[in-house]
């Protein structure tokens, strides 16, 4: 199966990216950063995607 690198940061731009991704048959690799942002809603966002999603490897 064809592989996808998504930069996954819990909006809605990342989200339609990975769904597209999938949706083309990828399997989806999801990246998230933490890059000192003051809150962890984004992360968790991210979290909730990949795991809508099905996507397992998340970093």
């Amino acid at each position: 199966m064809k592989k996808a690198v998504v930069l996954l940061s819990g909006g809605l731009d990342s989200a339609t990216s990975a769904a597209q991704a999938i949706a083309d048959g990828y399997e989806v690799i999801a990246l998230s950063f933490r890059y000192g942002q003051k809150h962890s809603r984004e992360l968790e966002a991210a979290k909730n995607i990949a795991e809508h999603f099905g996507i397992t490897a998340h970093f």
